[in-house]
């Protein structure tokens, strides 16, 4: 095999630089996307001071089409937005609160702060925060996600 052609060279090079090319597999490295294990592990996540993008999935077909889309945008927006991936199967508790019957569905939460009113607790150790929740309604791809960021004003 001698020197490679015009037009294999082309093809390489568009691989290469081209982020919206879709004909071949992209090769994104290891997974930005955190897989949920607890709530605490998500506190900790959102106290990094980064949007989180959640994504509540079930197994379907559908699932793993979103799920190369995650990979793709947790690449691109790597490390300003954090990317998480919840299955509600085995965390269904967390899911529950969300109060959305229809899956998958995408929310991005951002700027914890601590609650002014931190009511009644049973634990003083216990400090409640809130934390703004925005649903993601744009097209599902790396271009709706950065779409959605300039739309919001999250960076």
């Amino acid at each position: 095999m001698g020197e490679p052609s015009f037009f294999d060279g082309m093809i390489r090079q568009l691989r290469a630089k081209c982020k919206y090319y879709t004909g071949y597999p992209k090769d994104l490295g290891p997974s930005r996307v955190i897989h949920f294990t607890s709530e605490r592990q998500f506190v900790q996540l959102l106290h990094e001071g980064h949007p989180v993008v959640v994504a509540f999935t079930i197994r379907c077909n559908y699932t793993n089409n979103l799920d190369k889309v995650l990979e793709e945008a947790a690449v691109e927006f790597y490390p300003q937005v954090k990317f998480m991936r919840v299955e509600c199967p085995k965390y269904p508790g967390f899911c529950i609160t969300r109060q959305r019957k229809e899956y998958p569905f995408i929310e991005i939460f951002h700027s914890p702060e601590q609650a002014s009113n931190q009511g009644r607790v049973a634990d003083p150790n216990i400090t409640k925060y809130s934390v703004k929740v925005l649903p993601f309604t744009y097209d599902l791809s790396a271009y709706g996600f950065r779409e959605f960021f300039k739309r919001h004003g999250i960076k």
